[in-house]
Formats: C-alpha cells, sequence, structure tokens
C-alpha cells in the first residue's frame, strides 16, 4: 500500500496529512506552528547594525544592512527545520510520496531546504495557501484539485 504525504504550509504553519491507499483513510499527522512569523521586523530584538570601515587612515565607518530581514530569516529557519523533518521521513520511510501546497513564497523556500531524494518523490506542488483550512476542508480541496 502506497503512502502520501499532503503538506499544506505557509511561514506560519505547516500541516501534514497521510493517505494510505486511496483517499478513504485522510488524517493529519503533524501541525507545526511558526510564531515568529506573526512578528514584524521591529519586533525582534537585535543589537545595532554591523559596521565597515574604508581602506585608509582617513575614511570614514558606515552602516551594513543586512542581507535579509529577521522575519525573512525566521521563516527561512522554519523552511530549513520542515526540510530536515520530511528528509528524516523520507528516511524512515514513513511515506512514498509527497504533494506539497503552500503560500508561493514559502514554497519556493521550502522547494530550497528538501534533500534531492525528498524532491523526487514530489508528486504536485500547487501554489495556495490552505494551511489555515479546516481537515474536512483540505481533504475536499485535494479531492477536487488533485484527482
Amino acid at each position: 500500500m502506497q503512502t502520501t504525504w499532503i503538506v499544506a504550509a505557509d511561514e506560519h504553519r505547516v500541516r501534514i496529512f497521510e493517505v494510505e491507499g486511496k483517499q478513504d483513510n485522510f488524517h493529519e499527522i503533524k501541525d507545526f506552528i511558526n510564531p515568529e512569523a506573526r512578528l514584524n521586523d521591529r519586533d525582534f530584538n537585535t543589537d545595532a547594525k554591523g559596521r565597515y570601515f574604508g581602506k585608509g587612515e582617513r575614511s570614514m565607518g558606515h552602516t551594513a544592512e543586512p542581507n535579509v530581514s529577521a522575519t525573512q530569516h525566521t521563516t527561512d529557519l522554519f523552511s530549513k527545520s520542515i526540510g530536515e523533518y520530511l528528509d528524516k521521513a523520507r528516511q524512515e520511510h514513513r511515506y512514498d510520496k509527497l504533494r506539497l501546497i503552500a503560500f508561493p513564497k514559502f514554497l519556493g523556500a521550502l522547494r530550497k531546504h528538501l534533500s534531492k531524494e525528498a524532491q523526487q518523490l514530489v508528486e504536485d506542488e500547487i501554489s495556495k495557501d490552505i494551511s489555515n483550512f479546516e481537515p474536512r476542508q483540505i481533504e475536499d480541496y485535494i479531492k477536487t484539485r488533485l484527482h
């Protein structure tokens, strides 16, 4: 019997559902929450920006702007942890196929953190945020969109 995991995700929440065999046995197996994603950049406690100095004796100091915002960084860390979880589950043979349904920006971050082996098990990718739907709504969405 083939096991499919359906990942419904955005930067705030990732829910994993399992379907064994036919669509009759649909149930949620994991729910991850990323509370930091709801914060604004100004809500994070940070030190002053880094400084750098030009060459020469009389050069002026400048502040270094960060490459990513604090919220982008937490979202990246969250997607990385989800990718690691999915890869560990793949190594344990807990699923045979993956279906990813995620907010477009988070789908890209998640894709970046999936191992090559896990990427090969991805059957479908849909850019849509359904992570806050009720389980029954998610099941209905999957049945109508993926079959």
